[in-house]
């Protein structure tokens, strides 16, 4: 049952990235831009039909909507399998897992809804700009990141001696 347990964060994660495309789509068109901190940082609206960062969003192929579907699938697949295996005690590496799920189910489910993912948060310094991105997106790098941490950083049961 401890195992259920962490499918919460993957859920608000879900939750969150759904609200706030939902509130993007309703009240955003494609033209707007509205600056939070002038000079770095506004919210848009943009159809991402690629993957990460926009990356692959100009391809011309019928298949790449339905290819990166089924990539989602398994890796949310994986991932899941990643986290069930864990055991409780590994909770670092359950957060970072539980980060992943949800910002990858939240993407698919968009893909599969809209057959783009919606990105707004959009960073930038003069011409110099980020690709947009959403909650979804953060909460994958975040969710790395914290993985890539918790292979880093030593723990005394990886380093007994059998």
């Amino acid at each position: 049952m401890k195992h259920w347990n962490y499918l919460w964060i993957a859920f608000g994660v879900f939750v969150a990235d759904h609200l706030t495309k939902a509130i993007i789509v309703t009240r955003f068109s494609a033209e707007t831009s509205i600056p939070v901190i002038p000079g770095f940082f506004r919210l848009v609206r943009v159809q991402n039909r690629g993957i990460a960062f926009g990356m692959f969003s100009d391809s011309a192929s019928p298949l790449a909507s339905t290819i990166l579907i089924l990539i989602s699938a398994a890796a949310i697949l994986m991932v899941g399998w990643l986290l069930w295996q864990n055991p409780p005690s590994a909770k670092l590496a359950c957060a970072g897992l539980e980060l992943i799920l949800g910002g990858a189910a939240g993407n698919l489910l968009d893909r599969l809804m809209r057959g783009h993912v919606v990105d707004f948060l959009e960073f930038y310094v003069g011409s110099y700009r980020w690709p947009a991105f959403n909650v979804a997106d953060s909460a994958i790098c975040v969710g790395a990141a914290i993985l890539l941490w918790d292979l880093l950083i030593p723990h005394p049961a990886r380093h007994r001696e059998a």
